[in-house]
């Protein structure tokens, strides 16, 4: 475990287990660096493993009066730079691919890959965002736990299912906000022309994004990878982690071959 300091001065908690290639992990709106216990035992033989609680969460600096998701990208961007990681992939949930893409377009030098997890990273083009808000107007139709979790998970996992809904009470920072994340997103244009990969990844039954919008993204990506695992919500990493983290394998696996063809 370790704290970075922002460029603001604001410290971030983060934590490094294994070694090997990395992978860094940045969690959604109602989670922090615990989210990914599932992910962390079973891949930190495998790759050094690191995940970070974005400002407002978990064990970061909560004191300060509003919090701007302006930031976050720079929140990430001082975890790597403390510990001096390279080719990096950076795995985001929800809300944390947005800082995800941020950070390694604006930091190559460290970042091989991007895993946009349940999101399209706040790119900005009109017919994405077009779809976005109205797979959002959808999703706001269901209770909070309905979008995230499966039926059939709530009623089989109770207690996975309790622990995930106060995973989000160790939190300062709420979704609400986090209004202005997407502002100021990069265009189509500047994700093809970065050295970045960027994949997609999704679950089919996923009910605030649907599949068919991430499938359109990629389509319009020039480059992109996109990962869709059947069955799986949004939160697939919580319900689905076997699954799940065979994803994210299969993606860092990728970066690796490309460096050493390269």
């Amino acid at each position: 475990m370790g704290v970075a300091k922002s460029e603001d001065g604001t410290s971030i908690y983060y934590e490094r287990h294994g070694s090997g290639p990395a992978v860094l992990f940045i969690h959604g709106s109602g989670g922090h660096h615990a989210a990914w216990w599932q992910q962390v035992a079973a891949l930190r033989d495998r790759y050094t493993v690191v995940t970070v609680d974005l400002r407002g969460f978990g064990n970061s600096d909560s004191s300060m009066p509003e919090f701007d998701g302006q930031d976050f990208p720079g929140d990430v961007l001082a975890v790597l730079d403390q510990e001096d990681l390279t080719d990096v992939l950076l795995v985001g949930q929800s809300i944390g691919s947005v800082a995800a893409l941020r950070a390694g377009l604006s930091r190559p030098d460290r970042v091989s890959g991007v895993a946009l997890g349940h999101s399209m990273g706040g790119i900005d083009h009109p017919e994405l965002s077009e779809l976005v808000a109205a797979d959002r107007a959808e999703a706001v139709k269901l209770p909070v736990i309905d979008r995230l979790l499966s039926k059939g998970f709530q009623t089989g996992e109770p207690a996975r299912t309790f622990l995930f809904q106060q995973m989000g009470t160790f939190n300062v920072a709420k979704m609400a906000d986090l209004r202005n994340l997407s502002t100021g997103g990069p265009s189509i244009e500047e994700v093809v022309a970065s050295p970045v990969v960027v994949t997609f990844l999704a679950g089919e039954n996923d009910a605030v994004l649907r599949v068919s919008t991430v499938r359109r993204a990629h389509e319009l990506v020039e480059g992109s990878r996109l990962e869709i695992v059947p069955n799986a919500p949004h939160s697939m990493y919580w319900e689905m982690p076997e699954q799940y983290n065979a994803a994210i394998v299969r993606i860092r696996e990728d970066l690796t071959q490309r460096k050493a063809q390269a």
